[in-house]
């Protein structure tokens, strides 16, 4: 073949070659990026007047699409490489909590700037989903990209059916932020619809009281302060219990684990970030006379020479606590059929 034939053969490739991969590009671009009007509509969130402000890392307009769509998205398997769904360790009769993996509950948490046990992330419920969707879940949007619901229900929260891993965070934070409890019988009182019984409200002066100062950590009415604390639990450090520390690396650190909600605290056992505890009572008995020297311990753990003491809390007084631990149930969200 002459020399000039070659080129020629070669150039037509190119041609020929290039004009098929644009083809074929243009192709998955009409499936994934089909075009149609959103539905704009605002979800509006619905919030006890006593709840704290959103944190303006969690500010964000809610969409009744994307809260919708995130819904989907939090009861499907197919968004996790590993075949599980956030539902999977988020269970709604728990309070959307797991006891099998001791999971932090899904509630109020558009109130947190702090996620994770340990405190990974640490700036807002977006962040949050983005660190679940592409590092926990290891999501591949491909899976579902041809599901035609998921299509349609992409093009009205979107305005196109082109299916991303933020557009997946962006829904699953929408939804989750929606998930806010406020009907305990706890709630209730405080809004003067019912009355405690005298065991439960001595258990809310001990709680709310230097008798036994949990008001300190788990403060109304989340019943937490959203904060990284170090409560006793161990005097000896290693990889496994580091805390906050493994994230941040500064030595007063160590220890320290987020404080948990105590909302619905009766369905979420077992407690503490490796589960020790299997029942309220090992809890309330590790607060009384159970806690452990560090030189990270919280300051409240030492008032009153209770390295030594203990609470000195009679066993009535311990039934009191727990009696009112029970009051914070919130049976509404365990069955409310906006979540399931």
């Amino acid at each position: 073949m002459r020399r000039v034939d070659v080129f020629l053969f070669l150039v037509l490739f190119c041609i020929v070659f290039l004009f098929e991969k644009c083809k074929k590009k243009n192709d998955l671009t009409d499936v994934s990026t089909e075009i149609c009007t959103p539905d704009t509509s605002a979800y509006s969130l619905v919030v006890p007047a006593y709840f704290p402000d959103i944190p303006a890392s969690n500010k964000m307009n809610l969409k009744k699409a994307k809260v919708e769509l995130g819904k989907k998205l939090y009861y499907d398997p197919r968004i996790s490489s590993l075949g599980k769904s956030c539902s999977s360790c988020h269970i709604q009769s728990a309070s959307f909590s797991s006891s099998a993996v001791n999971s932090l509950p899904h509630i109020n948490l558009i109130f947190s700037k702090n996620f994770l046990w340990r405190g990974k992330i640490q700036t807002g419920l977006l962040d949050a989903m983005r660190f679940e969707v592409n590092e926990f879940f290891n999501t591949n949007p491909a899976v579902i990209q041809n599901d035609e619901e998921y299509k349609t229900l992409f093009c009205k929260a979107y305005g196109n059916t082109e299916i991303t891993n933020e557009k997946i965070a962006e829904c699953l934070a929408q939804f989750i932020a929606t998930i806010v409890s406020g009907n305990s019988k706890f709630e209730r009182y405080l809004r003067g619809e019912v009355i405690l019984s005298d065991s439960e409200f001595n258990g809310l002066n001990i709680f709310t009281t230097e008798k036994g100062d949990c008001f300190h950590c788990h403060a109304l009415p989340l019943m937490t302060d959203n904060s990284f604390r170090n409560i006793g639990l161990d005097s000896i450090f290693n990889s496994t219990n580091w805390g906050l520390f493994e994230y941040t690396k500064y030595p007063y650190d160590i220890g320290k684990f987020k404080v948990p909600t105590l909302i619905n605290v009766a369905l979420t056992a077992p407690y503490m970030h490796d589960g020790r505890f299997q029942t309220l009572e090992e809890v309330i008995n590790f607060y009384d006379h159970g806690i452990k020297y560090s030189t990270t311990l919280d300051p409240i753990m030492m008032k009153n020479n209770r390295l030594q003491t203990g609470l000195q809390l009679t066993e009535q007084e311990k039934e009191d606590l727990k009696n009112f631990l029970l009051t914070l149930t919130d049976s509404t969200l365990l069955t409310s059929s906006k979540f399931k």
